[in-house]
């Protein structure tokens, strides 16, 4: 029972994460006109999944107690180079896919080489590195356009049930995959990636160092844990994360745009999602999972707006002119309430006991 409690104390927030999700989700669907159908998950969650990797970016990094302004800027960069390379014959795809995978690993690594062996705070570096990023993919792709392969962006961005019927891996569909047909292809993406990347780096020596760093750099250091190497593994980790993102977003849209404002955007949403899912800003708690339901708060959250009747009581939400202004007061108290446990710690140590 005791681990029990302890568990939930140490995933408030992400539990607060799912409980409003879970709200504001079926809130959504009871209104919309295909609510709780596998069309509508589709779309959803094609909309979120581009965040949610930047989100899962930003959130290795502010585990180690920092904060990282060039995610949003890498993807932008991944995804102009993705509308160039990610065409062609299937060995060229690959090849594209690799070479997206490989920009995010190097400017993960190139913003920790500098915070590590530069030892300069992290807000100022990625803030830099950022802007390179950003003037990179414009020196790329000055203006929107570009081409992604057709079957590619129809099979990731629909229900399974595309991959064999694009790809004539069979003539008929085998039963047991009738049972996992509908489910939507950014969700099968998110679990791989999560199986094979996150859990492996949360369970291994360098993901625990990336924590203790976080709670306490000092200690873990006098414990033997390998700071820079830790810290090195984190925001390389995080640069591949934001490349996936950028890589994805070239796909679902079929072409590549450098643009500023959209990577501001996507950098200051991810933190938000951060902080919504139950990740400290201090550093040392919280994790991927939080994070993914704290994008799909943030996302929720626009959803509702589309579905508000005009004429009702509250129609005036469905105004374009006053969303953005009402979405960011939903967003200033779901971050407040993400971010309550900070609030009443008096010892910073209680927050990890």
């Amino acid at each position: 029972m005791s681990n029990f409690r302890l568990w939930i104390s140490h995933n408030t927030g992400a539990l607060i994460a799912v409980v409003l999700f879970l709200v504001l989700y079926i809130f959504y669907s009871s209104l919309h006109p295909r609510g709780f159908t596998t069309d509508l998950l589709v779309q959803n969650s094609n909309e979120a999944l581009a965040l949610i990797f930047v989100s899962i970016a930003q959130t290795l990094v502010v585990i180690l107690g920092g904060i990282d302004l060039s995610v949003g800027s890498l993807m932008t960069l991944v995804n102009a180079v993705a509308s160039e390379v990610v065409i062609g014959t299937g060995p060229e795809i690959v090849l594209g896919i690799v070479i997206c995978l490989a920009i995010g690993l190097a400017g993960g690594l190139m913003n920790g080489v500098i915070i590590v062996y530069g030892r300069l705070q992290p807000i100022v570096v990625t803030l830099a590195t950022g802007a390179i990023f950003t003037g990179l993919a414009l020196l790329v792709r000055p203006t929107p356009g570009g081409e992604v392969d057709g079957d590619l962006s129809w099979v990731a961005t629909n229900a399974l049930s595309e991959l064999p019927a694009t790809y004539g891996w069979w003539d008929s569909d085998p039963g047991w995959f009738n049972l996992v047909s509908g489910i939507p292809m950014p969700i099968v993406i998110l679990l791989l990636v999560i199986l094979l990347v996150w859990i492996p780096y949360r369970n291994s020596e360098l993901g625990r160092g990336g924590y203790a760093i976080g709670s306490n750099e000092a200690a873990a250091y006098m414990s033997g844990v390998r700071i820079n190497r830790s810290k090195l593994a984190a925001y390389t980790l995080s640069g591949m994360f934001a490349g996936l993102a950028g890589l994805y977003f070239a796909i679902q849209t079929g072409s590549g745009n450098a643009d500023p404002i959209q990577a501001g955007t996507y950098t200051l949403n991810s933190i938000a999602a951060v902080v919504i899912g139950g990740t400290s800003l201090f550093g040392g708690s919280g994790g991927a999972i939080g994070t993914i339901f704290g994008v799909m708060v943030l996302r929720s959250i626009t959803f509702c707006f589309r579905v508000v009747d005009t004429d009702s009581a509250v129609g005036f939400l469905a105004n374009p002119l006053l969303q953005p202004m009402f979405e960011g007061l939903i967003l200033v108290i779901a971050v407040t309430l993400g971010a309550a446990r900070a609030f009443s710690v008096k010892n910073r140590l209680n927050m990890f006991r």
